[in-house]
């Protein structure tokens, strides 16, 4: 089973690698989506089940403008995220990611910013991407915090956008440009 899971990797960090999603993470993504704590971090508002995530995961696939990984430990292979890539256009070299550390064992131990120092290089360098945005609801003011070490600006705010557990928040856009990414020192 590591050596399938190894052939997917993507990219590689200190202490975790990025591979793309298999058909076998189908009871990740089901935890993931069900789990409160990670439902509201990411505004998840929809439930789902096994076989529209299967149907999910073959659709994301077949989509050009995205990419789909799963943030994994090196020491065990172990999933303790997910991150995303979305909505490229290669034309206007602008995109978006997602991201979610869904192991609240792992939270707040940088491996999220380990992630982020991945994948943004790879989507300036490798996509050819100017600019990257990122969508946070206001009451995240963790990840807000983590973007702004990376460079990103707040960019406007669409009031009231989610509606969870009966409250309003707001959504915040977040956009970096190539010139304003704070690498890892």
């Amino acid at each position: 089973m590591a050596e399938d899971l190894k052939a997917l990797k993507y990219l590689d960090g200190k202490r975790i690698f990025l591979r793309r999603i298999a058909e076998t993470d189908v009871d990740y993504l089901l935890r993931a989506v069900s789990n409160p704590v990670i439902r509201k971090l990411t505004g998840t508002t929809s439930f789902y089940t096994r076989k529209q995530l299967e149907q999910a995961i073959e659709r994301w696939s077949l989509d050009d403008s995205r990419m789909d990984l799963l943030i994994c430990l090196k020491s065990d292979f172990k999933v303790i995220g997910d991150l995303a890539v979305l909505d490229v256009d290669h034309r206007e070299r602008k995109g978006s990611f997602r991201i979610a550390i869904t192991d609240e064992a792992y939270m707040s131990h940088g491996y999220g910013s380990e992630a982020l120092h991945l994948i943004i290089p790879y989507m300036f360098d490798t996509l050819n991407l100017r600019k990257i945005n990122i969508n946070v609801y206001a009451y995240n003011e963790r990840a807000i915090k983590t973007y702004e070490k990376l460079g990103f600006v707040q960019e406007g705010i669409i009031r009231e956008d989610l509606y969870f557990e009966g409250q309003y928040y707001d959504n915040i856009l977040m956009g970096l440009f190539k010139d304003e990414y704070i690498p890892v020192k």
